[in-house]
């Protein structure tokens, strides 16, 4: 089992969906180290905040308002995610988190392999945890280890999921993660898939019409709101055709909000996103279906 890279990489997300990460954290391990470490901030498709998720991470609305779409963010990141073994602590979330992110933008599924370094320290530490308190947390074996983090920070818990990983490879005389991943079993191969293909309408909006740069499979557009902030606006297969989806409050109770509405009638004052001609063909688009 070999690697051209091993990475540790935590997500902290908006709400109860996997797919509204609003923030990033990765560290690179080589040598026995970590060499780099990286975090981004994301601004969900959807900028609803959940009160508890607030509460764990400290990121609000306001903080992500200005900062990269998850296809952005992350355009970097992926082509090294892909091959690569992956660490994370509770990979299940994390695994689960980047899976649903990159279907819900119509990206392609890397192919990797995952490592969770909560079984990790499970078969490494039985029935002990950190600190003999019994549990598996991230800051209770980070303590363990001698790792000092801020926790619920991404960067800072890649980091310190990643120091796990090396204190239980150099305990258990292991060359590397990889080499130990596999005397343990505990790699998990995550297989690649291509982006979803678009057909019916979808299709024929792609057709002719030059990508932007945080496009999903349909067309795709982000919009100033009343305050500032962006929201994301797609156009969808419906059950009776095309139509507009936008990612604010109001359109979870008025599916045709002054966003869809504006956009619909080729106005782009608010348009933030770098795809003007792409409103110049929706109304067509939309009559067409």
């Amino acid at each position: 089992m070999t690697f051209p890279r091993t990475l540790a990489i935590d997500f902290e997300t908006a709400n109860e969906r996997r797919d509204s990460p609003c923030a990033v954290g990765l560290a690179w391990i080589e040598g026995g180290r970590v060499v780099r470490r990286e975090s981004r901030l994301i601004r969900p498709a959807e900028m609803r905040f959940s009160p508890g998720n607030i509460r764990v991470h400290g990121i609000r609305p306001r903080d992500v308002a200005d900062a990269p779409s998850f296809p952005e963010a992350m355009a970097p990141f992926l082509p090294e995610i892909a091959g690569s073994l992956v660490l994370a602590h509770n990979a299940s979330f994390d695994v689960g988190v980047l899976a649903a992110t990159l279907q819900a933008y119509g990206l392609p599924q890397p192919a990797y392999a995952s490592l969770c370094t909560v079984q990790l320290a499970r078969r490494h530490w039985p029935g002990e945890g950190g600190q003999g308190q019994g549990t598996y947390r991230l800051s209770s074996l980070a303590a363990r280890v001698g790792v000092t983090f801020r926790h619920h920070d991404a960067g800072e818990d890649a980091y310190a999921c990643a120091e796990i990983a090396l204190a239980v490879m150099r305990e258990a005389g292991a060359p590397d993660i990889a080499s130990l991943a596999k005397t343990l079993g505990l790699a998990r191969a995550r297989a690649g898939e291509g982006a979803r293909s678009p057909d019916g309408i979808a299709a024929r909006a792609l057709r002719g019409v030059a990508p932007s740069r945080t496009r999903a499979p349909l067309l795709h557009f982000v919009v100033r709101g009343s305050t500032g902030t962006p929201y994301d606006v797609r156009l969808i297969d419906g059950r009776d055709g095309p139509r507009l989806r936008c990612s604010c409050a109001g359109a979870r109770f008025r599916p045709d909000c002054r966003h869809v509405r504006a956009l619909a009638n080729g106005e782009i004052d608010a348009l933030l996103s770098d795809n003007p001609g792409d409103v110049a063909a929706l109304a067509g688009l939309l009559r067409a279906g």
